[in-house]
């Protein structure tokens, strides 16, 4: 039904358009809302784009890092921190002059510091000190290496020359090894280090059968003992008390192993493991001697029970002592010599006198001085 009709106007119903203002507003509220997340959006993504390029950086700087080799002073830092390396350790070959320069100080200042830390303790703790970080006695002897080459002569040289020399001739004989009575030559290499001595003895101990093509050995054994098994042929043990029974060697040598602040228990346990007739070598630095000879040590071993058989200073860098242990026959002479002199009881009372000065002072702090390097 039309109520009126105006030209231009279709009123029909079905063309009717309705006119409603709250849908208009609603329509535009959520084209603006749509508006404001775009714009968020954008803002999100310009923000993002600037925390993701330093980010970046850092990340592949962080991987360059760990790619790289550790430098050798950190290097260092994590091992004396018990630490492991994962990254792998630069070659000598990879180093700049500069760098193999401070790795050269670096490694000689550990092995100052090591070696200080084993003049200055017993053995004992000693012994702890390498179980707790067996590393060190790695750096130690690498260090002493280092040292070594530059000396006229390494004292372990000297010995197993003399070793060769005099076992040319027989056991037992007068300028020969001494030996057990069953002929048999038994050395006790004691502070052994990688046991070098036992290397080179078993070589030229060592004879070809041309007959079972096979090498046969002279009769002989060598016992190496240290602070550390860095070869099977060394047996770890605190020198002043070593697995061997009474009277089991022939030979027992020290070579520069008096380190510990009581290395007079290493002599007395040297005199228990000798057998009768049995010699102790010795050699130590000689800055070590307070007399720079050696004569207040040598009379310290004979109150020890040793007999001196020799001393030689011909070497810049070290003295050698030799001294033997008395068979019982030898012992009971010289006590009755003693005691014919009057000089019995005074000897008693130098031995009694020595020992109650240990007991006060260490003689690894007046005996023998320890031997440490001056701090560059």
């Amino acid at each position: 039904m039309v109520l009126f009709n105006v030209d231009g106007w279709d009123l029909k119903t079905d063309n009717v358009i309705y006119y409603d203002a709250s849908s208009e507003r609603a329509a535009q509220k959520k084209k603006e809302q749509k508006e404001k997340k775009k714009e968020q959006k954008k803002q999100q993504n310009l923000k993002k784009s600037r925390h993701e390029e330093p980010t970046n950086k850092l990340a592949n700087a962080s991987k360059r890092k760990m790619e790289e080799p550790t430098s050798p002073l950190k290097e260092n830092k994590v091992k004396f921190a018990k630490l492991e390396l994962k990254a792998a350790p630069r070659t000598e070959k990879t180093l700049t002059p500069l760098q193999q320069k401070m790795m050269a100080k670096l490694t000689g200042s550990r092995f100052r510091w090591i070696n200080e830390q084993l003049y200055t303790i017993s053995s004992e703790d000693a012994l702890r000190l390498i179980q707790e970080q067996p590393q060190l006695f790695d750096e130690y002897h690498d260090g002493f290496k280092s040292q070594v080459a530059s000396w006229p002569e390494n004292p372990v040289d000297v010995f197993v020359e003399q070793i060769r020399q005099r076992s040319k001739k027989p056991i037992n004989a007068p300028g020969g090894l001494p030996g057990l009575p069953t002929k048999q030559i038994v050395i006790a290499d004691m502070g052994c280090g990688e046991a070098q001595l036992a290397l080179d003895i078993n070589k030229f101990f060592s004879q070809y059968n041309k007959k079972s093509k096979k090498y046969q050995q002279k009769s002989h054994v060598v016992h190496s003992f240290d602070l550390k098994k860095a070869n099977d042929r060394i047996t770890v043990a605190d020198i002043k008390h070593v697995p061997l029974p009474d009277s089991s060697c022939s030979i027992v040598v020290f070579c520069l192993a008096l380190m510990g602040t009581n290395f007079l228990d290493f002599i007395k346990e040297a005199y228990r493991i000798l057998a009768p007739r049995g010699e102790l070598w010795i050699a130590e630095i000689k800055s070590r001697f307070a007399d720079g000879k050696g004569d207040e040590f040598v009379e310290a071993l004979k109150l020890l029970g040793f007999f001196h058989k020799k001393t030689d200073n011909e070497n810049k860098m070290f003295t050698r002592f030799e001294f033997f242990k008395p068979p019982q026959d030898i012992i009971d002479e010289r006590r009755a010599k003693l005691e014919r002199r009057h000089k019995f009881i005074e000897t008693e009372n130098e031995k009694e006198a020595l020992e109650k000065k240990r007991l006060q002072i260490a003689e690894g702090k007046w005996l023998l001085k320890p031997c440490i390097y001056k701090r560059r």
